[in-house]
């Protein structure tokens, strides 16, 4: 799957702001009430990520969860990145 050109990703976190852009890699931190719902955020998340076959980088601060999203075997942002990170958003 290629790397996407820049405009692609512009477009993108223009249409979804609270993913960050930085280099080869989209961010998002989501915010929840406590750790559980965190947690149940994360199992949701690795479900979605497995049926993609596609996984994010996953960082747990207690009731914030970061994912980031990058197409490591291509060297940058491709396609899947941009369709996990939806449905992502989908699931809070």
């Amino acid at each position: 799957m290629p790397v996407l050109p820049d405009k692609e990703i512009e477009e993108f976190v223009g249409s979804h702001r609270s993913w960050l852009w930085a280099d080869k890699e989209i961010t998002r931190t989501f915010e929840f009430s406590d750790f559980n719902q965190a947690m149940g955020f994360v199992v949701r998340v690795a479900l979605e990520a497995e049926k993609a076959n596609h996984h994010p980088d996953i960082d747990i601060r207690w009731n914030k969860v970061t994912l980031t999203l990058s197409t490591h075997s291509e060297g940058g942002l491709t396609e899947k990145d941009l369709a996990l990170a939806e449905r992502c958003d989908a699931l809070t």
